[in-house]
């Protein structure tokens, strides 16, 4: 099968590559400049373009580069998080469209930081999905193939990454394959209905802020939502910033205390009162330094804001 590359991210490079070594015949990359982020750029792309030997674009406007891909003759586009909507002009350019891949379940979960959005929801699992595009739509379309990574309260981001990574090539993979079997296979077609679809927005650094008085588990699927690779949810102890990577629920002892209060320092964990409990950090940065938790504070006296 000839296979347009269209997109961004190290995961849909690892995907041309196996695609690649599975036999099929990719035939042109376009991508778009990298999102901070990311650890493989356009210039990773590029160099993988001059290895094959095929032709290779770098531009946020896809709408320009028409008359590039119509050029590959691919019978199907593959694509990972494209810098904008892909519109129908050139879904149309390939007699089977083009495949994305998305990191959440469909139709629930469409947009920006699906996974993070899960995980701040307390879903129990996490959803990837290889779709058929429609044009100007966002993450509209056939279902083409499915996996689900389980979740808990403990689950983070990272590990959550770390799960698409290793699955999206094979999934892309498994899906063209039946579409090689039969091009009208449908694993499940979307729902129109919008009370069953939930518009994801983006999420930014500051949105990492903790606030104390939010429960104990609200706090932690927020550190939990907000690590690696993302900048991280943080708190404040004076005018140093505390970036928490890493936490777990504290003990269910009543007590009383203000939400921010420091009630425990360990070797092991820095314990903070919250709105109705406390939740213990294990991995933290003072002032963008790891730090263990008597570093971070002395005093049980010690609030954080």
């Amino acid at each position: 099968m000839k296979i347009a590359i269209i997109g961004r991210t190290e995961i849909l490079y690892e995907t041309a590559r196996q695609l690649h070594e599975a036999g099929h015949e990719i035939v042109c990359i376009l991508t778009a400049k990298e999102a901070p982020e990311y650890t493989r750029n356009a210039e990773d792309f590029r160099h993988l373009a001059e290895q094959w030997n095929i032709p290779y674009a770098c531009s946020a406007k896809i709408s320009e580069h028409q008359d590039f891909l119509a050029a590959s003759k691919a019978d199907i586009g593959v694509s990972i998080n494209y810098s904008g909507v892909i519109p129908d002009t050139i879904t149309n350019l390939f007699g089977l469209g083009i495949l994305n891949a998305h990191g959440g379940d469909l139709p629930r979960y469409r947009g920006n930081a699906c996974q993070a959005w899960a995980i701040l929801n307390g879903e129990e699992k996490i959803g990837l999905c290889i779709h058929r595009m429609i044009g100007g739509e966002l993450d509209s379309g056939d279902i083409i193939a499915r996996a689900y990574l389980p979740i808990d309260i403990n689950s983070t981001i990272e590990q959550a990454m770390d799960w698409i990574s290793s699955t999206t090539p094979g999934l892309f993979n498994d899906a063209l394959k039946q579409l090689q079997h039969d091009p009208e296979f449908v694993l499940e077609r979307q729902s129109k209905d919008p009370s069953l679809a939930l518009r994801c927005y983006p999420r930014r650094p500051e949105d990492g802020r903790i606030d104390w008085s939010n429960s104990a588990v609200k706090i932690l699927r927020l550190i939990n939502a907000s690590g690696r690779p993302y900048p991280g949810a943080f708190c404040f102890l004076e005018d140093k910033r505390i970036t928490v990577w890493q936490a777990r629920l504290g003990d269910d002892e009543r007590f009383l205390a203000v939400p921010g209060q420091v009630t425990a320092i360990t070797p092991e964990y820095l314990e903070i009162a919250t709105g109705d409990g406390k939740v213990r950090l294990t991995e933290m940065d003072l002032d963008n330094t790891p730090a263990a938790a008597p570093a971070v504070c002395k005093s049980i006296r010690t609030r954080l804001k």
